[in-house]
């Protein structure tokens, strides 16, 4: 074989081994573009996520508990300033707002200790699933209809069932003498409330339950 030859085919041979070899490191080049990609997509995604959890945090935790717990302390012009310049008041209608000023009131006319059970009440109340609350509204709906001397008994006994732990709650419930105290429908109010966490009312009367 000529020299020119052998030169040639080892020129050629040279180029092919190039080829091969280029051509793993295209394909490694191509799979790490789209694992970057992926994760690019994926951080993005991420970025997202935490940018709709955060705009949706304040929303969740701006309760009205958290509000008077802020500023309980405060006299109640300080109190009556900070409630005009809350931006969700001002959003509110006149009636309503005229309504939460009635109730600021009336908490700042407490004792103490009884604000305490108001506020811990209103914390239990934000924490509840909005299923929780529908059926918690429809209960206090239903005892509030009762004749008075009937609801005022109903509400002493949620306050005591309140105390109890639940196995003991149900014991109470099934006992004779509730059977012989209450109706069947009391029964079954009586039972509702006390599977709640909630707070009962306070002072034997049926308060509204807290409203966010």
């Amino acid at each position: 074989m000529r020299p020119d030859s052998i030169t040639k085919l080892a020129v050629a041979g040279l180029l092919l081994l190039a080829s091969a070899a280029t051509l793993p490191c295209q394909g490694q080049a191509r799979r790490n573009r789209n694992r970057q990609a992926e994760q690019k997509q994926r951080q993005q995604q991420r970025k997202e996520e935490r940018k709709e959890q955060h705009q949706a945090q304040p929303q969740q935790q701006h309760h009205a508990g958290d509000w008077l717990r802020r500023y309980k302390d405060l006299p109640p012009e300080q109190q009556q300033g900070a409630l005009e310049k809350d931006p969700d008041f001002k959003r509110l209608p006149p009636e309503r707002q005229q309504q939460l000023r009635q109730r600021l009131q009336h908490f700042n006319s407490l004792p103490p200790q009884q604000q305490d059970r108001i506020l811990s009440r209103m914390e239990t109340w934000e924490h509840l699933t909005p299923e929780q609350k529908g059926q918690a509204r429809q209960l206090y709906s239903q005892i509030k209809d009762l004749p008075p001397e009937r609801r005022r008994m109903v509400q002493t006994a949620v306050r005591g069932l309140r105390q109890m732990p639940p196995e003991q709650r149900q014991q109470v419930l099934d006992s004779e003498r509730f059977r012989n105290m209450f109706s069947p429908q009391e029964r079954d109010l009586l039972g509702g409330v006390s599977r709640l966490p909630l707070a009962p009312p306070e002072g034997g009367q049926n308060d509204q339950e807290p409203e966010e």
